[in-house]
């Protein structure tokens, strides 16, 4: 489904003639075919949509890293290409969960699989990746689990 959206967005951009967008998507639908061939080489299926928003969050990830390198080398321009982009791919994840909301998310995955110390980080976060892909910052989120674990 989530991939019909892109295509249907990718549509409309051509049709709006709205360069910014139409090459943005561009850039997602083939990482998507590299990694839908990539799973059939494994034998896998092609993504699903789960597995869409994590490759989406990904690449808002690389563009959120290349504007910072831009801009520390002086290059404006790019970095706010780079962030342009960013809006584009921010459009199809859903709205993400606020910092207490993710808080208390983590917090009822460690009470539901008993976690105990940072043995079970792993556990926890393979958890909670399953559960909230797309609407939670794992970067953060890992952090604020490695302090409840030890706590």
């Amino acid at each position: 489904m989530l991939r019909d959206e892109i295509n249907q967005s990718l549509k409309g951009a051509m049709k709006a003639q709205d360069k910014l967008r139409l090459g943005t998507l561009r850039l997602v639908n083939a990482a998507i075919k590299d990694r839908d061939i990539e799973a059939r080489g494994h034998g896998k299926d092609p993504l699903s949509d789960d597995e869409l928003l994590g490759l989406l969050t990904k690449m808002i990830k690389q563009r959120e890293e290349s504007a910072k390198v831009y801009e520390e080398a002086g290059r404006a321009d790019l970095a706010t290409q780079e962030r342009e982009e960013i809006v584009v791919i921010q459009s199809f994840l859903p709205t993400q969960m606020t910092e207490a909301e993710a808080q208390a998310a983590i917090a009822a995955v460690i009470a539901e699989i008993d976690a105990h110390g940072l043995k079970d980080m792993g556990r926890t976060m393979a958890a909670l990746k399953e559960r909230h892909t797309g609407v939670m910052d794992f970067g953060k989120a890992s952090g604020t689990v490695k302090a409840l674990l030890t706590a």
